[in-house]
């Protein structure tokens, strides 16, 4: 019988619950003092238990969670969510998401010549090499 551990490891939780999107990034996070509770910075091995609440910069922003369950494997979003309250002032989030979307919509258009070619690119590039 597996019971729901009473302590997990920071840079863990933070991963498990989607918080970061790799383990090593939450590690990196705590290790360049981006982790905090009560103003103490957290080292990735550090030990978090229900009812804390972290601080963690994030792409410059500063987000607050509530620990409310404690998890060591990475599950889906839906079961996640759950785990943490966000904590986070309106105005932070608000200029947290307006960052993410403007990036992620940068990214999905590529400028000519930049990246890796297209399909149109690669046909062009062989029929030039006669192949």
């Amino acid at each position: 019988m597996s019971s729901k551990p009473h302590k997990v490891r920071v840079d863990k939780w933070l991963w498990s619950v989607r918080i970061f999107k790799s383990r090593t990034l939450a590690t990196n996070a705590c290790k360049n003092n981006k982790v905090s509770v009560d103003g103490q910075n957290l080292k990735p091995s550090s030990t978090i238990e229900r009812g804390m609440i972290l601080s963690v910069q994030k792409e410059g922003y500063n987000m607050i969670y509530k620990v409310i369950d404690l998890i060591e494997k990475r599950v889906s979003a839906k079961l996640a969510e759950p785990c943490y309250e966000n904590l986070t002032s309106e105005e932070e989030l608000n200029k947290f998401k307006e960052w993410y979307m403007y990036n992620k919509a940068k990214s999905e258009f590529r400028e000519k010549g930049e990246g890796r070619p297209t399909k149109k690119d690669r046909r062009n590039i062989d029929k030039f090499k006669g192949f």
